[in-house]
């Protein structure tokens, strides 16, 4: 059977199809390319080797860890972010690579991203992606620290600062066995991920720039488990953006509703909402109606996410506002959506006008055959450990991420930093164990890779 790319997933399976289906179809290809992968006995370095040298190093790990806790880098904390930056930057340069801190336009507001890299001629070409900052900003209430020797609570300490210190534990061990001799590594650790400066173009192109000189991505977001408590690594995420609906009515006294006056603007935009909720309902797309500011005259202001609205219950209103997020697996999706969207907006009600705009902040992440190909390998690491196998998270089910950028370039994997909860919360924690048990995989399957 031929493989089509998962990118026409809709188109292949039918737009009713059940996300179980789909899942236990790719489950499928995954398992099939595990079996194809290489034996480990056929690796040149035993998994044994690799796990005794994480686990010289995870106690140093743990200590940088807290100390970069305990560094605040909200993302509009630019001396925090920078920070951290240097507190890894110096860890990176200590392993023999060479860092370069890329700075964002002041305007932008942000503190720029670090850059590390080893280059070499042998093996795939691997980029691994983080982030420096989190969302909790200095005045945060959150504790900076608290451990009680199985999990670990602080600011960012899952998300996803602990994914950073997998990332240097991996690559530590992997140096101690001068497994990183002649091979390209590629880092970047962004530091405005939870709030991507703008433009994003300028704000994202340290990281296209380099995975254009890769061949692989892997992102240390947060580990999961799916439904059935299984590990789980992410081959997709959703797309984020958003659209802006925008109704002008006939306006005058409220006893001319329904007949010579029209609807008003508040019918429109509910007809219009109803009919998204009615009519495009799929898996995998989401579009949450955040706000709706309407009345006689209506504002809203993008800075402050504010709206202002004047209106008397006996006039009509004429001015509507609906804002809300769109989230798709696709870009074919995507498409589809905001096509359909526009189809129920031109239907307006008599006596109204509406529009619709549209714009995207993440592009989708597909979950396509060369990232499930990567899961496969990951599983195969993780097994090879002791670990267990590592089965695919529903994309449907993760927010946006880094990756994401990168993903329509190179062969893609995320989800595998550190286990933990509550992220964004001020009960945000780490499981402490794993760190080393993340870094054991990562060294072992970037180690694969390189080969």
């Amino acid at each position: 059977m031929t493989l089509h790319p998962l990118t026409s997933w809709p188109r292949v399976f039918g737009l009713r199809g059940q996300r179980r289906t789909l899942w236990a179809v790719a489950g499928c290809w995954a398992a099939a390319w595990a079996m194809a992968a290489p034996p480990a006995s056929a690796q040149d370095l035993a998994p044994q080797q690799l796990a005794e040298a994480v686990k010289r190093h995870t106690p140093a790990a743990l200590q940088l860890l807290e100390r970069s806790v305990l560094i605040n880098s909200g993302t509009l904390n630019p001396a925090g972010v920078r920070q951290v930056g240097e507190l890894f930057g110096a860890e990176f340069r200590a392993l023999g690579f060479e860092t370069r801190w890329v700075d964002m336009p002041p305007e932008m507001k942000r503190a720029g991203h670090l850059v590390a890299e080893r280059t070499g001629t042998q093996g795939q070409r691997v980029l691994l992606i983080g982030h420096l900052d989190t969302v909790f900003e200095k005045d945060s209430p959150v504790p900076p620290w608290q451990s009680d020797g199985r999990r670990v609570r602080g600011q960012g300490v899952s998300d996803m600062k602990g994914g950073d210190v997998i990332v240097l534990l991996a690559l530590r061990a992997l140096n101690d066995l001068g497994a990183l001799q002649g091979r390209t590594v590629r880092v970047v650790f962004t530091g405005d991920e939870e709030r991507v400066g703008s433009p994003v173009e300028v704000a994202r192109a340290a990281l296209v720039d380099a995975a254009r000189r890769s061949d692989v991505a892997l992102a240390f977001e947060g580990a999961t488990r799916d439904d059935q408590g299984r590990d789980a690594a992410t081959v997709g995420r959703r797309a984020s953006g958003g659209w802006h609906l925008q109704v002008t009515a006939r306006t005058g006294h409220s006893a001319g509703v329904f007949g010579r006056d029209g609807y008003g603007a508040v019918y429109e935009a509910a007809r219009v909402v109803n009919a998204f909720r009615e009519q495009l309902i799929e898996p995998d797309l989401t579009f949450n109606a955040a706000t709706l500011v309407a009345g006689t005259s209506a504002k809203w202001d993008d800075a402050d996410s504010q709206g202002q609205a004047f209106g008397k219950t006996n006039v009509i209103p004429r001015d509507a506002q609906v804002r809300g997020d769109l989230r798709y697996l696709t870009a074919e999706q995507g498409a589809r959506a905001r096509e359909r969207m526009q189809a129920i907006v031109e239907q307006a009600l008599p006596g109204t006008r509406s529009k619709i705009s549209f714009h995207e902040s993440y592009p989708p992440m597909a979950p396509t055959p060369g990232n499930f190909k990567l899961l496969a390998a990951y599983s195969q690491a993780s097994a090879d450990l002791g670990l267990g196998p590592v089965v695919a998270f529903p994309p449907g089910q993760r927010g946006a991420g880094d990756v994401q950028f990168v993903a329509p370039l190179v062969d893609s994997l995320d989800g595998l930093g550190a286990a933990g909860g509550g992220a964004h919360t001020p009960d945000e924690w780490l499981e402490i164990a794993s760190i080393e048990r993340g870094a054991l995989r990562a060294a072992l399957l970037i180690y694969r890779l390189t080969r």
